[in-house]
């Protein structure tokens, strides 16, 4: 480190500029001497994962498991994101839906990241894969938000928008209101779907932080299926509205 003279005060009282800047050449970039050591930059990997939503619910009287997690590693502005959700009845075997997403991650700004990446679903069948577009982040007003734009591998165009608000109760009793919607630009019949507004899924969530990272919840949960995805679901003898009372599971670490 450069060693510097005493600081020698001015008439006002004020230290003189020249006597408290080491002599010496001085570093262009910051302004320190040149022979000072470099900062230090915070390079460190991080890592996190959320298990969202991990509940079991009650449809009318026809019992199903639901998931939803995810998970990062990485630095502060890239990241390696992955993604999975599905569900299933609790009697019947193999899921009826499995997602899987792989994602980089890149912080645009303090509150907002964007994503790009692929998809697969192995449920229903046939399995499929699809190109990813998305923003994830902090709304204001604390809305947290997370939209994805996918293209599947035959080209239909769909888009999902999940939206979670956190109001607290207490420092450990908090209500979470959830909303998502699915589009889809194209009719894919083989999957059920009709073009324009395919679902949404709307629900409310009473959780208890036993532990930050540990909080079990009850709640319920209401779906809806509109437009030509109706009339299809209609067709098959399916169910186009149900309301599930839920008990689950929330973590992270």
């Amino acid at each position: 480190m450069g060693s510097t003279a005493p600081a020698l005060a001015a008439s006002d009282g004020k230290a003189d500029l020249d006597s408290v800047i080491p002599a010496g050449p001085a570093d262009p970039n910051s302004g320190a001497p040149l022979n000072w050591k470099k900062p230090i930059h915070d390079q460190q990997i991080h890592k996190f994962f959320l298990i969202d939503r991990l509940e079991y619910g009650d449809v009318d009287g026809t019992n199903n498991y639901l998931w939803d997690a995810q998970g990062w590693i990485g630095g502060d502005y890239n990241k390696l994101w992955l993604k999975t959700e599905g569900e299933g009845p609790m009697r019947g075997g193999s899921p009826e839906s499995t997602e899987f997403q792989a994602l980089y991650n890149r912080t645009i700004s303090p509150f907002w990241s964007a994503q790009a990446g692929l998809r697969y679903d192995v449920n229903p069948n046939p399995d499929r894969g699809f190109a990813v577009l998305g923003l994830q982040g902090l709304a204001p007003y604390w809305f947290e938000s997370d939209t994805s734009l996918f293209v599947s591998e035959d080209g239909d165009v769909s888009f999902r928008g999940e939206f979670e608000y956190e109001l607290l109760i207490t420092q450990r009793l908090i209500l979470q209101p959830r909303a998502e919607i699915n589009m889809s630009a194209q009719d894919v019949p083989e999957y059920g779907l009709g073009s324009g507004l395919n679902n949404t899924e709307m629900g409310i969530r009473l959780r208890y932080e036993i532990k930050r990272e540990f909080a079990p919840y009850i709640g319920v949960r209401w779906e809806q299926t509109y437009g030509e995805t109706k009339d299809v679901a209609q067709a098959e003898g399916e169910e186009t509205s149900s309301t599930a009372f839920v008990v689950g599971i929330r973590a992270w670490y």
